[in-house]
Formats: C-alpha cells, structure tokens, sequence
C-alpha cells in the first residue's frame, strides 16, 4: 500500500468529527430523526475508512475481531435485557413506562438503553461484514497456488486421449 501522506492526515481528522456526529445522532435519535440504527452506521463507517486508508491489518489491530464479537453480543443484549426489564417491573416486553418512578422518565431511559443497543450491534456488524468481505482476497491467494497444479482428473483424461 503506496503511502499518501494528505489522505492520512485528513482522515485522522475526520474520524473523530464522524464519531462525534454518530453520538450526536445517536443520542438526538429521541427527539428528532436518528437514533441507533443510523447511528450505528455512521460510527461503523468511521471504521471502515481507518481500514480502507490505512489498511486491513491495521484496523484489526485497533479493533480485534473478538471485541467485535462481543459488541454484537452486548448491542443484543442490552436491547433484550431493557425488553426483560420490564416485563420483569410488571409491563409488557419493551414497555418502557414501567422502567422508572416515573412514565416519562421510563419511556426516555427505555428508548436510550434499546436505542444504545441497536447502535452497538449495527456498528459491529458494519465493521464484521466490511472485514469478511475485504480479508477474502487474502484467504483466496492459497488456493490460487493450487490452481497452478492440474487436477488428477484431467491427468487421467489426457492419458487417455493420447493412447
């Protein structure tokens, strides 16, 4: 990979601007549009461009495919653990009001906790799905070498041709 000197620095520059406007999104979702799904997204991205500029190598460095397990796994979680909460406080499954003292205040920490959620699991996936499909050129370079080598059906098909 050819180093560009320009790219590199306008990206360390950007990713942190593109994780701060996930937070924004995710934590302005209640009140307006955004929330964790797009939020998720645009944090996964910030990811994504670290990996696309300074490489596939290096973004698994910076962030291990078994904490991204674990986030899948914590996004889940949390989003089906606030849906128990409840029901175990009494309500329905995701029935927020019955979080806190209060109705409203159960309805804001409800959506945040799911909305939290939705957000750690959709940025993971992001960043799982982005590194399975960019590492697969590098599992296939074994199987090239291998191609040079004929198969022993086609020894067997070319003996015979020849007798």
């Amino acid at each position: 990979m050819r180093h560009h000197l320009i790219l590199r620095v306008v990206t360390k520059l950007l990713i942190p601007l593109i994780m701060l406007f996930a937070l924004y999104v995710q934590f302005h979702g209640d009140f307006g549009p955004g929330g964790g799904f797009q939020a998720g997204v645009i944090f996964g991205s910030a990811f994504i461009v670290y990996a696309l500029v300074f490489g596939l190598e290096n973004a698994e460095k910076v962030i291990p495919s078994g904490y991204l397990m674990a986030l899948l796994s914590a996004g889940l979680l949390l989003y089906a653990g606030v849906g128990f909460a409840a029901m175990y406080r009494g309500g329905n499954f995701l029935d927020y009001g019955v979080l806190a003292g209060d109705f409203i205040a159960g309805q804001h920490l409800g959506i945040l906790l799911v909305e939290l959620g939705v957000g750690i699991t959709v940025c993971a996936a992001m960043i799982v799905i982005f590194f399975a499909f960019a590492g697969r050129g590098e599992s296939n370079d074994d199987a090239e070498e291998d191609d040079d080598f004929p198969s022993p059906e086609v020894n067997s098909s070319s003996k015979s041709g020849e007798a």
